[in-house]
């Protein structure tokens, strides 16, 4: 932990660092093609909707010794063929799910089903819920997200800059689509559960994107009063300086969720876990890269753009090749300039080192001689 921390501690510094900034369109690229893979997984599978979207029976049977397929495979014959889905709850009881059905077809085979899993048809609880119901919840949900990527467009417009917040938008609908891709090729049923994690998603994906923005701010005041770095630079800095952090906050929010997914969803069969779980496993997930890949990268290119940070790349290379001509020039002298960055930044601001020359004969700091 503590090499973790000097690591983190070094990045934070500048001391050493990873050139995200320069290494940009492989990043892009990478999220291009899994962004492609989802919006494929998607068109050709579809989402599994729940009925509480679509519409349809929910059956809760007492204690049964029938197992999770085999109830499925006789509620889709009680159905007539209409989709079914099934899962255990506490004390060996089922609950089916039948889409598509309607207060007439339920009674008929509420019975059926009962005969088919050998139990009272008395015992067996049963739920309508229509698709208008389920139509509402959609509208609300896409209510919800609709004024949600207003607010976070128009404070992060005010609290930053309006480049950043089109950047962060674009790594929440980033985001949004992996997240959805991968409900679709993974075919897990998609409940209002999923709906409360998408909303969730956005918050976290959110939070680190903010973290590295307001490093790049405080970072970039009064940059074109330099010529020591480009915007790039400093934005490549401000990701290498909040990295561990992010990594750390990322990690930490994961295990739980990763817990409620493999142990809840996976090892005691609960649904409506899977459907929260998954929706915040895989969106923290692409948050945490999409904050640190594509966020802060695409801020870079959208400032690159105005001419001030044009200019002041301009300043910084030919500052650059003069120096490097100079030292090429000195037969071999090695350079007067420091090594470290902090007392680079210090020497462009501040007040000029004095020539070697003026110190000759002179013994101590208040110049007098020996």
């Amino acid at each position: 932990m503590s090499k973790l921390g000097n690591i983190g501690a070094r990045l934070y510094r500048g001391e050493v660092g990873y050139d995200f900034i320069g290494k940009r369109m492989i990043w892009y690229g990478v999220s291009i093609l899994i962004t492609i893979t989802a919006i494929v997984g998607l068109s050709v599978r579809g989402l599994n909707m729940g009925i509480e979207f679509s519409g349809g029976a929910v059956f809760t049977t007492p204690k049964t010794s029938v197992t999770t397929e085999e109830a499925r495979h006789r509620a889709e014959s009680a159905a007539g063929g209409h989709q079914a889905t099934a899962q255990k709850l506490g004390g060996g009881a089922l609950r089916i799910q039948i889409s598509g059905l309607d207060t007439k077809q339920a009674l008929p085979v509420q019975e059926e089903l009962a005969k088919e899993l050998n139990v009272p048809a008395k015992d067996v609880n049963t739920q309508l819920v229509g698709p208008s119901w389920g139509q509402q919840i959609a509208d609300k949900a896409w209510l919800g997200l609709g004024i949600f990527m207003v607010l976070v467009v128009l404070y992060l417009a005010i609290a930053f800059e309006w480049r950043m917040a089109l950047a962060a938008l674009i790594a929440l609908v980033h985001d949004l689509t992996i997240t959805v891709g991968v409900y679709a090729l993974v075919g897990f049923e998609v409940t209002p559960g999923t709906v409360i994690g998408l909303l969730t998603i956005l918050g976290y994906s959110l939070y680190d994107t903010v973290v590295v923005f307001d490093s790049l701010k405080e970072a970039s005041k009064d940059i074109t009063k330099q010529s020591r770095f480009t915007y790039g630079e400093i934005a490549n800095r401000s990701i290498n300086g909040t990295l561990v952090r992010s990594i750390n906050t990322t990690v930490v929010a994961l295990l739980p969720v990763a817990g409620l997914l493999f142990v809840g969803g996976g090892v005691l069969g609960a649904g409506m876990l899977n459907d929260i779980s998954l929706a915040l496993f895989v969106g923290l997930a692409a948050g945490a890269y999409s904050s640190i890949f594509i966020a802060t990268p695409l801020v870079a290119d959208f400032k690159g753009r105005e001419p001030q940070m044009q200019a002041l790349a301009r300043r910084v290379l030919a500052k650059r090749a003069a120096s490097e001509a100079k030292e090429a020039g000195e037969d071999g002298q090695p350079a007067t300039a420091p090594a470290d960055d902090d007392s680079e930044d210090a020497a462009v601001v501040g007040p000029r080192q004095q020539p070697t020359s003026r110190s000759r004969g002179r013994g101590g700091p208040s110049g007098k001689r020996r």
